[in-house]
């Protein structure tokens, strides 16, 4: 069963990503509506990237095989419980220290600057580019423009967002 959870888990994102923005009347106003969608677009962005294991299978083909690289338990891990539960805790900041929301901005922006450096680098696609350029930019844009925040505030998110990015990079970079 676990196995299934772990490999399945992004064909749900979609459907959920569309009813946290339905439900946004309801539940989300104490927050700003950029911050609040950072959650379904980023549910959007996890389907593109993790469909069929796309993204772990390209991660692990770009680290070569003498490196772990990550498993489908890892990939979820690191998407349902630290980005998921991240995003809701930003979220319950946010409510009272509005200025926090840069975070997310962050968050989104760096993984968008990733997935465009790869394309680059590597001159083809790759999985979450799209999103991440169609949706994470314009979002963290609004997000910026939108939500003021301390240049303490910014530099603090901005290096968090680096240091989870690259704990996921450690994990993957272990050797096999």
């Amino acid at each position: 069963m676990q196995n299934r959870l772990f490999q399945n888990w992004a064909y749900a994102t979609p459907p959920i990503a569309l009813l946290l923005i339905g439900l946004y009347p309801f539940i989300g106003t104490a927050i700003a509506l950029p911050l609040f969608l950072s959650l379904p677009v980023y549910m959007f962005h996890q389907y593109e990237e993790h469909d069929d294991n796309r993204f772990a299978e390209f991660l692990n083909g770009m680290l070569g095989a003498d490196k772990k690289g990550l498993s489908p338990a890892h990939v979820w891990i690191i998407n349902v419980i630290f980005v998921w539960f991240f995003l809701l805790a930003v979220f319950h900041v946010a409510s009272f220290m509005p200025s926090w929301s840069v975070l997310v901005a962050y968050l989104l922006a760096i993984n968008g600057v990733l997935h465009v450096a790869w394309a680059v680098k590597f001159r083809k696609y790759n999985p979450g580019l799209w999103t991440g350029i169609l949706l994470f930019f314009p979002l963290a844009t609004w997000i910026f423009v939108t939500i003021p925040a301390t240049l303490t505030i910014h530099i603090v998110s901005a290096i968090l967002v680096i240091v989870l990015h690259a704990a996921i990079l450690i994990l993957a970079r272990r050797p096999a």
